[in-house]
């Protein structure tokens, strides 16, 4: 039986002992990514080891990815914007009110005259498509399961622990500062990505350190309870802080309704500056109901993750957050979590503490994650249950 046959097998087999040995077949198949089992197979339907169960599956997928098709406009959900221009002008005192009505409805925002020029924008997400379209041998090098590893490609969510893969492949780049320090790790090809990716990682480091200063004052911690050093302090742990790039390719999919290009997750970071091309996917949980956020052009879309809301003792809240494929499009997306050093510790600001609002969170820290999800199928936003106190 050819591979493909095989492959095919696997799928379509309702004989539990075929299905065992068509398994075995094809098992590191699934391990190599999304990417390589449409590049090799010619596959008309979702593998079983992506198929979500019922109660899990995007139900709207097939109608979005028609309405693609036909470039009919959806009524989606238009995220607060945030005009960086206004946060940094005379009007910076209404810019704050809207992001901290943002943060605290949504726990997402987009982020427009950010002043990252386009041609930065534009060139990341081209070099990460021709990273997806190198041979798979080249994207192979870099396959890891070390979850601290600097550069890291890999598959679904966590490719070590799902029972059931998400239609995604990925590539992780942690960025230090200096970037000097890791540079050197980062993929050699295509010939240009080191030189794109740094100046991306450069640029977004710089506004994410530009917007934490907005958030910090939306959250008035230089109010009666707060202190100047408290935030001067944290200021200084968030520019020596880490930031991970995950660069993130998913392909079209044969039938959307059955799986998702990433489960229902939260943030695990300060915030997140995501970058997306065209093509829609990422959806929010707002008012219980998935809703598709619609792109702008040259925005970012920002959302306060897991270490901010332990940090706003609850104020300011992640949002779970989910991303669906359609049959039509590939998409590429370029998320950059920012948050404190991975040495550091996260706890609740005792400037948002009181007899009103006590504690409500554990300390935590990078080390205590990376244990978590390397034990566990990562769920929801369950890691950041597992720190609650109230």
């Amino acid at each position: 039986m050819s591979p493909a046959a095989t492959l095919m097998a696997n799928i379509t087999s309702t004989d539990e002992t075929k299905e065992s040995d068509d398994h075995d077949c094809v098992a590191s198949q699934y391990q190599k990514g999304v990417k390589h089992l449409c590049e090799n197979y010619g596959i008309s339907k979702v593998p079983k080891k992506y198929v979500l169960p019922e109660s899990d599956r995007p139900n709207n997928a097939v109608d979005q990815t028609l309405l693609l098709q036909l470039n009919v406009i959806t009524p989606n959900l238009k995220l607060p914007i945030i005009d960086f221009s206004e946060l940094q002008g005379s009007n910076r005192s209404q810019a704050l009110k809207s992001l901290a009505h943002a943060c605290q409805e949504y726990g997402f925002f987009q982020v427009v005259n950010h002043g990252i020029s386009n041609h930065v924008m534009s060139n990341m997400i081209d070099v990460s498509k021709r990273f997806f379209e190198l041979p798979f041998e080249e994207r192979f090098k870099y396959m890891s399961s070390d979850m601290s590893a600097v550069v890291r490609y890999g598959t679904s969510f966590n490719q070590s622990k799902d029972s059931v893969f998400c239609w995604r492949d990925f590539l992780k780049l942690i960025c230090s500062h200096p970037l000097s320090d890791v540079l050197h790790h980062w993929p050699s090809s295509p010939t240009d990505m080191r030189r794109l990716a740094a100046t991306y990682a450069k640029e977004t480091k710089n506004l994410f350190l530009m917007l934490v200063e907005g958030i910090l004052e939306s959250l008035e911690l230089l109010g009666t309870t707060g202190t100047a050093e408290e935030v001067d302090e944290l200021l200084e742990q968030l520019q020596d802080g880490s930031q991970l790039m995950v660069v993130n390719c998913y392909p079209p999919c044969p039938e959307p309704n059955l799986t998702l290009g990433m489960p229902p997750h939260s943030d695990y970071g300060f915030i997140t500056l995501l970058l997306q091309d065209e093509v829609q996917g990422l959806q929010i949980q707002y008012k219980e109901k998935w809703v598709t956020v619609e792109p702008i052009p040259n925005s970012f879309v920002v959302n306060v993750g897991d270490h901010l809301e332990i940090f706003s003792n609850g104020k300011y809240k992640s949002v779970l957050h989910r991303v669906v494929v359609n049959s039509a499009n590939s998409r590429i997306s370029v998320a950059s979590l920012h948050s404190f050093p991975f040495n550091a510790v996260v706890r609740p600001s005792p400037a948002l503490i009181n007899k009103e609002n006590p504690r409500r969170y554990k300390d935590t820290d990078f080390a205590s994650f990376l244990t978590y999800i390397s034990s566990c199928e990562p769920k929801s936003k369950n890691f950041l249950d597992s720190r609650k106190l109230l």
